[in-house]
């Protein structure tokens, strides 16, 4: 995997951010940054395969409290694999790639589904998320960034 450099001054974040999800329509969505993850964990609920294209596909609803119905997503399946949840014991997770705001910055991730409603944050960005991004985590300060910039005006990638 070729590693990205990261040139010039780190951009300092906080534990906890602001950042849109513009592929599903989420413009404002807390997230906690945990270093201690590796993946990242996205809040999905009713998860349901289907082959699409000759692609496995999943459908699964994103619980968002200003809409009764949460919002009904279909993407495809980058992968499955175990990971550990907050217990530390594997699950077996559906991991999708989507774009991410975070204040100016835009780039795809890979986030892994799970059932997250005994959770603060609907959203976990974990280190590969930020890896070579230029970003240094302060743990003792939240939404540095502030709002996620829209669309036309974030990096491209």
């Amino acid at each position: 995997m070729k590693k990205k450099k990261v040139s010039g001054k780190s951009e300092i974040i906080g534990w906890r951010e602001m950042v849109s999800l513009p592929n599903y329509g989420i413009s404002k969505m807390a997230a906690k940054i945990d270093t201690g993850a590796r993946t990242s964990a996205l809040h999905a609920v009713d998860q349901r395969i289907f082959e699409k294209d000759h692609q496995i596909w999943v459908r699964f609803i994103i619980p968002i409290p200003s809409r009764r119905r949460g919002l009904h997503i279909e993407a495809p399946v980058v992968d499955e694999r175990d990971i550990k949840n907050t217990g530390g014991v594997p699950e077996r997770r559906l991991v999708i790639r989507t774009a991410l705001v975070l204040g100016r910055h835009r780039w795809n991730i890979d986030v892994s589904l799970a059932n997250r409603e005994k959770m603060e944050f609907d959203l976990i960005l974990g280190r590969t998320a930020i890896r070579d991004r230029g970003m240094l985590v302060h743990p003792g300060r939240s939404f540095l960034l502030g709002d996620p910039a829209p669309p036309n005006l974030s990096d491209g990638e």
